[in-house]
């Protein structure tokens, strides 16, 4: 189902790319992070282009639940920690000007995004004293940070730590706002990157930097990000008649839940898990009683999920691609806290490739290594192994005949070939090849999206196959249905 943003923005459609283009700076991707980029970069007299696969917006930008707040759970206490003040230090003054910029950005351009000031909260359920150190950290670095022993919430809290001033808006609205004067191709999936020239739809484009705002960095080699990141999906209802005293909250403990107030409805958020680990489903429905206990009398009037890039240590890797490719410039590993990443790495990238400051990534170094990378390799490598496991080594328990209707999953034929089926209330049948065309994983199937997930690098796939989140470029191959002879569907190669 499509977002709250999605059904109330009007974003204008843009024409896919037909003609090979020489520009300053090629952007890949047109959600908040690539528009940003260009809209700067144009402002610093840049000759920008925005290559955007699907439509603008129509990524993660579409599923945030839009927070502009410095506060991204207890981080800025393990930051000091692990980086030392200097470098936290920097990441949260990074971010502070980042919501402030939305601010500048929304009353320059004259947009009507909802754009709120709201103070921000990171409660948590049993253990006060990571509250209270995270507080005395984040204020330390000069951030509107302060323990509260109560918040306004449907349920007791052990207490929470409040950060005053933060935001909350539309971030379509926002995006309809920027693009306006910029060069924007949708339906052009960049399937090719060689130094200065990308293709696309046939034609090339020739540019003398490149940005990556894809979410997931799609070219394996160099840069590693396969290795470096893993994908989490969260889920969200949009309830109204739901009663809410005002503020943004997200609990700081696993599977807590995210709160915030969107006009007049609550949204409603939570159910992580890593992408293509959700075999059993049930993520809306466990969302659904949560709402029927805390808000009785609520109605759910929309519901959708995200995706989000994680990195090892909490920090987005902002910069350049790699060492060998100093003209690319990447943006990815937000961790959950998209608006403002996006913010802080458009004014990082677009001022370092306008020549308006040295290149200077500190904190958000891509090429960073340490020891929690160290075992996020390692970890990111066992999950493909496992996943490569499963397509090549294991043999499904079910036929597609056993299949139920309104049922998907890895399923043997006849010819005992293995397909990923999905068999429709009625009995159509939409089958696909199970091996994702990123790294060969073996794809499984997302009971609550009706789609296909890859449990290693988190590309999905639709229930015909067509790619939905990259980092995979080409779709899913498709099965061929046939009748039987017994009267039930069957499958031929593909």
């Amino acid at each position: 189902m499509a977002s709250i943003w999605e059904q109330t923005a009007d974003l204008e459609r843009r024409p896919p790319l037909d003609e090979d283009l020489r520009v300053d700076v090629a952007v890949i991707g047109a959600g908040m992070t690539g528009v940003l980029t260009a809209f700067l970069l144009q402002q610093k007299g840049a000759r920008c282009v925005v290559l955007e696969a699907s439509r603008i917006g129509s990524g993660q930008t579409a599923g945030t639940t839009a927070k502009l707040t410095s506060q991204h759970g207890l981080i800025y206490a393990e930051l000091i920690e692990r980086f030392g003040r200097e470098q936290a230090q920097e990441y949260a003054d990074a971010n502070q000007r980042a919501v402030a910029r939305y601010r500048q950005l929304a009353a320059e351009l004259g947009v009507a995004c909802m754009l709120e000031e709201e103070d921000a909260f990171v409660y948590g359920l049993h253990d006060v004293e990571p509250l209270r150190r995270e507080a005395e950290a984040a204020a330390s670095l000069g951030l509107p940070a302060s323990f509260v022993e109560t918040v306004p919430l449907p349920f007791p809290v052990a207490g929470a730590v409040r950060f005053s001033g933060q935001a909350q808006f539309h971030p379509l609205r926002f995006l309809a706002g920027l693009c306006r004067d910029l060069t924007v191709y949708e339906q052009t999936r960049v399937t090719e990157a060689d130094g200065h020239s990308l293709r696309a739809n046939g034609h090339t484009v020739t540019a003398g930097q490149v940005v990556f705002a894809t979410h997931y960095p799609f070219v394996n080699l160099p840069g590693l990000y396969f290795a470096r990141l893993h994908q989490s999906r969260a889920y969200t209802l949009a309830l109204e008649n739901a009663a809410h005293a005002g503020g943004m909250y997200i609990g700081a403990e696993e599977r807590d839940l995210s709160v915030r107030a969107a006009g007049q409805l609550l949204l409603l958020c939570g159910e992580d898990h890593r992408t293509g680990e959700n075999a059993a489903g049930g993520r809306y429905d466990a969302l659904r009683r949560i709402a029927a206990v805390l808000y009785p009398g609520s109605r759910e009037v929309a519901r959708w999920s995200a995706q989000d890039c994680m990195t090892p240590d909490g920090v987005p890797y902002i910069g350049r691609y790699a060492e060998s490719t100093p003209d690319w410039y990447v943006a990815t590993g937000y961790n959950k806290w998209g608006m403002s990443s996006s913010m802080v790495a458009a004014c990082r990238i677009s001022d370092w490739i306008a020549g308006d400051a040295p290149y200077a990534p500190g904190i958000f170094d891509p090429r960073r290594f340490n020891a929690d990378t160290a075992v996020e390799v390692l970890q990111t490598g066992g999950q493909a192994l496992k996943g490569l496991g499963l397509q090549y080594l294991t043999v499904p328990e079910t036929q597609v005949g056993e299949l139920p209707e309104g049922h998907g999953g890895v399923v043997s034929t006849e010819t005992e070939e293995k397909v990923g089926v999905y068999r429709e209330p009625g009995g159509c049948l939409h089958a696909v090849g199970t091996r994702c065309p990123h790294m060969g994983c073996q794809v499984a199937w997302n009971p609550d999206e009706k789609s296909w997930e890859c449990p290693c690098h988190g590309s999905r796939f639709d229930l015909d196959g067509h790619v939905i989140d990259n980092p995979a470029q080409e779709d899913l191959p498709q099965a061929r249905v046939t009748p039987c002879a017994d009267g039930k569907a069957g499958l031929d190669a593909l």
